[in-house]
């Protein structure tokens, strides 16, 4: 087991150096290159130049990728000129509202969604499946933005039972302070994941209810509750697990939309002003995280698997 995750480790460290390549490629290729796209269409050629000698622009490709490299490793994203402030010290201020937000957002999606998928199983083919059926399908197909517009009309606008806007503060303990806030965005949120996790939960179940291991242990006089809750919703578990791991950027970009429409002071919001303003080291901080944090959940869905399946452990000896 230890040499199987020591491997995953290794593959997730060369993904990692594989997405600083491609992010710092794209820094190189903006229209003008960085210094242009950092200081505007109004910098001049002798600024231009004074900032490409600053920042050792005007060095080798390899010695400019070695020191950004390097520079990532201190936790130095780049500063933005926006903003006059370090993109490192931004994220630090925002990805914890983010990070809140989508872990929400997905807990309450799992605890719907697992007991969901479970009855749409257990009564297939029966009005009850039908009918969550079709609410999946609808929210599933729903744009994220006219799913989180339909709740503020009904829940703020005309029932006035949640404020329309996020909490708005720098500290997190603060966000927090303040649940009604966060009602509606972790709906908007969590309702779209529900639609895809409990589809996904109803198909496991339904194809490891008709395994070999299912009609032993009821051969045996298993009760139906213990079949159900202590054989098969554990296996059904597995494609859930990587179901999560594979959404994490599309929980992302999720939140991206959530932020902008509340407001949420998150990474999100941060990413869509910094594409308002064209602020570019910004932007591919922002990508680059996304982009590791999209290698960090594949890896520990990798992990998860050498506890929720022993076939991982002997597969890894």
């Amino acid at each position: 087991m230890i040499a199987y995750l020591l491997r995953r480790l290794g593959q997730a460290i060369v993904v990692v150096l594989l997405v600083s390549i491609i992010v710092f490629c794209l820094l190189h290729a903006l229209p003008g290159g960085p210094a242009r796209a950092i200081l505007g269409q109004q910098a001049t050629q002798a600024q231009i130049s004074a900032f490409n000698k600053s920042q050792g622009y005007d060095d080798p490709l390899i010695v400019q990728y070695l020191r950004y490299l390097g520079q990532l490793l201190r936790g130095q994203l780049g500063y933005s000129y926006q903003l006059n402030e370090n993109v490192g010290t931004l994220l630090a201020q925002r990805l914890p509202k983010t990070l809140v937000l989508t872990v929400i957002g997905v807990l309450v999606a799992l605890l719907i969604a697992i007991p969901l998928g479970l009855l749409q199983a257990i009564r297939r083919n029966r009005p009850v499946d039908y009918a969550l059926t079709a609410v999946t399908f609808v929210l599933y197909a729903m744009p994220l933005f006219f799913l989180g517009l339909l709740l503020i009309i009904g829940f703020s606008q005309d029932l006035h039972w949640f404020p329309p806007q996020a909490p708005q503060s720098d500290s997190l303990l603060t966000v927090l302070s303040q649940p009604a806030g966060l009602v509606l965005p972790v709906a908007t949120l969590a309702l779209v994941t529900i639609a895809a996790f409990s589809r996904y939960v109803r198909s496991a179940v339904l194809d490891n209810l008709s395994e070999e291991y299912v009609r032993t242990a009821r051969a045996k006089g298993a009760l139906e509750g213990r079949v159900l809750f202590r054989h098969v919703t554990r296996n059904a578990l597995v494609p859930v697990v990587t179901l999560v791991g594979v959404y994490i950027p599309y929980l992302f970009s999720g939140s991206l939309i959530v932020e902008a429409m509340f407001n949420y002071p998150g990474m999100g919001l941060l990413f869509w002003n910094a594409a308002q303003t064209r602020d570019y080291p910004v932007l591919l901080a922002v990508a680059l995280v996304v982009s590791v944090a999209t290698v960090v959940g594949s890896l520990l869905v990798d992990i998860a698997y050498v506890f929720l399946d022993p076939r991982v452990r002997y597969v890894s000896v």
